[in-house]
């Protein structure tokens, strides 16, 4: 399952430098897949849809801080928790029941964004 940020976001910025798969971004800032990630040029994601990494994607939020769910791995193969969640002084980085994903997936989409 992806994290999300709630509406009760005070948009500190705390949450964005600790994300190893720079999945957070700034209230209406653009993103790519190739943001903080070994992608490039056209791509085929897990679920099989074809992308361009490098190309500019709509912000998912105008108003507080955002996780792209596509990039969200809850932290795992890096962490023991969401790393987002644990340093939110709000606690406002909570499960994203609208993404709900099994830790074999979570760590199919860290090794997928992170060619080793």
């Amino acid at each position: 399952m992806a994290i999300i940020i709630t509406d009760e976001c005070i948009n500190c910025g705390a949450c964005e430098p600790e994300c190893p798969n720079n999945a957070i971004y700034e209230a209406a800032v653009d993103w790519k897949y190739s943001d903080g990630t070994s992608l490039s040029g056209t791509i085929v994601n897990v679920d099989g849809a074809t992308f361009d990494a490098d190309a500019v994607q709509d912000p998912v939020s105008d108003e507080v801080y955002y996780i792209v769910p596509d990039k969200c791995t809850e932290c795992k193969g890096f962490h023991e928790e969401p790393q987002c969640a644990a340093v939110c002084p709000v606690d406002c980085c909570v499960p994203d029941d609208n993404h709900v994903e099994s830790e074999e997936r979570l760590l199919s989409k860290k090794a997928f964004m992170h060619l080793e």
